[in-house]
C-alpha cells in the first residue's frame, strides 16, 4: 500500500485506489494513514469526524465506516494476496489502526529526508543539504490533504505539515545562499514573500540575495515595505536581528558577501547578537 497525504489523499493497492468518495470514511483513511503501525483511539476518530457533538448512533456509524474501507480495501487486495483487509486495518482495544510500514505514507519519507538535509546542513555539506530538501519538497503537490474536509483533529496535523515544509524550504534556501545561488532564488523568494507577508526570515533571505545581485536598492525597499507593515498591522518594529541586516546593506559590510560558516544556520544569524 501506498499513501499520499502532501496533497491531495491517494491511497492504492495494486495500483487500485481505496480512497472512498465520501467525506467523513476519508477523513478516518487520512488519520489513520497519519499514523500508521499506531493504534488511533476511537474518541480521537469520532473527535475528527464529529467534534465535541457526537450523534447518538455515532459508535455505529464509526464501525460502519471502517467496514466500508475494509471492503474497498478488500476489493483491492484481491483473493489471492495472503492476508486479508481486516488484518491491514486491524481493530484493536479501544481503537484501530493501519498495519503498513511508515514509509508507505509520503509525509514520513518526507520528514527523513528532511532530517538527513538538515543534518547536512548543520556540517556544512550545502549541496547535499539543497538536493535531499529540494527532493523532501518535491513530495509536495499543493496543499496537504487538500481534498479532505478536516476536522479538529486532522488541521492540528496539517497545520504541523504546512510548519515543517515552510522551514524545511528556508533551510533549502539557506543552503543554496551559501553556494551563491542567490540570482537563481529571486524568483522563488519574491513568492513567498507575498505568500507569507510577516514572516522576517524569508524577508533577510529574500534581501541578502536581492543585496549579492548587485540590487542594494530593491534589498533595502524589502525592509521597508516589511517594517511597514509589521508596524501598521502588529504595532512592532522588525527584530534586532532584521534590524541589524538592514544596516549592514546600508553600510557595505563585507560579511555580507561571504556564505555562512557551517556553525551558522543562515546569514540572518551573523546578526544575531
Amino acid at each position: 500500500m501506498k499513501i499520499k497525504v502532501l496533497g491531495a489523499l491517494n491511497a492504492e493497492v495494486n495500483g487500485i485506489s481505496i480512497v472512498p468518495s465520501a467525506a467523513k470514511p476519508r477523513q478516518i483513511l487520512a488519520l489513520l494513514a497519519l499514523h500508521p503501525g499506531r493504534v488511533v483511539p476511537v474518541p480521537t476518530l469520532m473527535e475528527e469526524v464529529w467534534g465535541t457533538d457526537l450523534p447518538q448512533s455515532s459508535l455505529a456509524t464509526l464501525q460502519t465506516y471502517i467496514l466500508q474501507l475494509r471492503r474497498m480495501l478488500g476489493i483491492a487486495m484481491g483473493p489471492d494476496v495472503p492476508g486479508s483487509a481486516k488484518g491491514v486495518l486491524a481493530t484493536r482495544y479501544g481503537g484501530y489502526l493501519l498495519q503498513i510500514p511508515a514509509e508507505a505514507v509520503d509525509v514520513y519519507r518526507y520528514e527523513r529526508l528532511v532530517a538527513e538535509g538538515r543534518q547536512a546542513f548543520e556540517s556544512g555539506e550545502d549541496a547535499d543539504a539543497a538536493a535531499l530538501l529540494r527532493e523532501a519538497l518535491a513530495l509536495w503537490e499543493g496543499q496537504a490533504l487538500v481534498d479532505v474536509r478536516v476536522g479538529p483533529v486532522l488541521e492540528i496535523e496539517v497545520m504541523r505539515m504546512e510548519q515543517s515544509r515552510l522551514v524545511a524550504q528556508e533551510r533549502r534556501i539557506d543552503a543554496e545562499l551559501r553556494l551563491g545561488r542567490h540570482v537563481e532564488l529571486l524568483a522563488e523568494l519574491s513568492d513567498l514573500i507575498a505568500r507569507h507577508p510577516q514572516h522576517e526570515g524569508l524577508h533577510s533571505q529574500a534581501m541578502v540575495a536581492l543585496y549579492r545581485s548587485g540590487r542594494q536598492a530593491a534589498a533595502l525597499d524589502v525592509y521597508q515595505r516589511l517594517r511597514r507593515r509589521l508596524v501598521g498591522e502588529l504595532g512592532v518594529e522588525p527584530s534586532p536581528q532584521l534590524q541589524r541586516l538592514h544596516q549592514a546593506m546600508l553600510a557595505f559590510d563585507p560579511r555580507l558577501d561571504i556564505a555562512a560558516g557551517p556553525r551558522r544556520t543562515s546569514t540572518f544569524d551573523l546578526y544575531a547578537a
